[in-house]
């Protein structure tokens, strides 16, 4: 099966008809080999840029809601007006970067290596803290 063929499958599977338009924004989602994260206006100039393609801001939203909806996207919200879409639809965790506003997938092993460093951290920090509050009430004469 082409890719075309898989475009309208995954539109007709949303409830959508496969209008040039729509295969346009499929094309911009789902080539890249790489997933990625946008927000629709973000998706809308990468068409008009990638494809030289004049899409409605309408027809985008409603194609990537219907997406999301069969599951073939994820909303990440980032505020209450502010959400990306991440064409890596497994379950993954991410981290956003206030200053350059852009979303990035982080991997298991990073998230592993920062949770066992940040327990043990934790771990070694309650102790030094317990041996300080030991030492500071060891010279106490009040009864505390």
């Amino acid at each position: 099966m082409n890719n075309i063929n898989i475009y309208k499958e995954k539109l007709r599977e949303s409830g959508l008809r496969p209008t040039r338009q729509r295969l346009k924004i499929c094309e911009v989602l789902f080539s890249p080999e790489k997933t990625f994260h946008f927000t629709i206006n973000d998706l809308t100039k990468i068409i008009e840029e990638k494809l030289s393609e004049k899409i409605s801001l309408a027809t985008v939203y409603n194609t990537i809601h219907a997406f999301k909806k069969k599951g073939y996207l994820k909303e990440i919200s980032i505020n209450s007006d502010k959400s990306y879409f991440d064409t890596n639809t497994k379950t993954h965790h991410h981290f956003f970067d206030n200053s350059t506003k852009e979303l990035t997938d982080i991997s298991d092993e990073v998230r592993h290596f920062s949770y066992n460093n940040t327990t043990r951290r934790t771990t070694s920090t309650r102790r030094q803290t317990d041996r300080q509050t030991d030492r500071q009430t060891d010279g106490r004469t009040d009864g505390r």
